[in-house]
């Protein structure tokens, strides 16, 4: 099941208000509850054995402490701008650590610059060890990376600005 499926089903359940959904196929089983009278989902995705790329990169005190600040300058920077109004935000489908490149010693997924297309991967969220590719919804150019590398990011956070072709 490919994340954007994984995504419509979430904003449907979320939309229908149904209080849970159990969906499980040969390779993945997810079970989305939602409390009652609450407009948060919980979310339990598990997957059959597959293999996962996994690398470590310790953090220094020091990149613990100044990628807060940055990312938040970044939304602020990307809210005051009326110019930016006419990109595409490009969201975290989920909660986990944000990386640029598939392990530390290759190049990033997408630069400012480069053009994207629908299915081409821009980055990947590690979360609870599994490491989550996340793919372009849209085409267009890469304008702006609101996150640093190997960074937290929270559901629906802006990752990048994206102009549309």
């Amino acid at each position: 099941m490919k994340l954007n499926e994984i995504q419509d089903l979430i904003k449907f359940v979320a939309k229908s208000g149904v209080s849970e959904v159990e969906l499980e196929t040969k390779d993945v089983k997810i079970i989305i509850k939602t409390p009652a009278g609450k407009s948060k989902e919980q979310i339990v995705v598990q997957t059959a054995a597959q293999p996962v790329v996994q690398y470590a990169t310790p953090l220094t005190q020091e990149a613990q402490t100044s990628a807060a600040p940055q990312s938040a300058a970044a939304k602020e920077s990307a809210a005051s701008n009326d110019d930016e109004s006419r990109y595409v935000v490009v969201k975290s489908p989920m909660i986990g650590t944000f990386y640029r490149s598939p392990s530390p010693d290759k190049p990033a997924f997408v630069n400012v610059g480069d053009d994207i297309a629908p299915g081409k991967i821009t980055c990947i969220i590690e979360a609870m060890k599994l490491f989550n590719e996340v793919e372009s919804d849209i085409k267009g150019k890469i304008v702006k990376v609101l996150v640093n590398d190997v960074s937290p990011v929270e559901y629906d956070q802006p990752l990048f600005l994206v102009d549309p072709n």
